[in-house]
């Protein structure tokens, strides 16, 4: 029997899942991730407003979760890769609605906060 799932249910394990996508970079590194195998430089070249620090930390942080690989391989200076597992590249479909949503509707919610900032003065 299939276990149904509630994440709205604070002891759901599907909480955990969608945590990964709460992270303000996961989606970013992802859609970077996307076009192929990235070496670090070229990470945080693409996503140009993260630190590499943060980017670091994330990248670690899907590692740990099964959805991004990371290749070292052993040559002076040491060559790093990062790419998609499979799992990572099944939250493609996911988040690219996501990402449509966020680039047709952009304007909107800005306007909303300029309002709504006005509204507090």
């Amino acid at each position: 029997m299939d276990t149904v799932r509630d994440v709205l249910d604070p002891t759901c394990p599907s909480q955990v899942a969608l945590g990964i996508l709460g992270n303000k970079w996961t989606m970013l590194i992802i859609f970077a991730l996307s076009s192929g195998v990235h070496r670090f430089s070229e990470l945080r070249d693409r996503i140009a407003i993260i630190t590499p620090k943060v980017l670091t930390q994330t990248l670690r942080a899907l590692e740990r979760d099964g959805l991004v690989d990371r290749t070292v391989h052993p040559v002076v200076p040491p060559k790093v890769e990062y790419r998609l597992t499979d799992l990572g590249r099944s939250l493609l479909e996911s988040i690219t609605a996501v990402r449509a949503w966020a680039e047709a509707h952009a304007d909107e919610v800005l306007e909303a906060r300029d309002r709504a900032e006005l509204a507090q003065d």
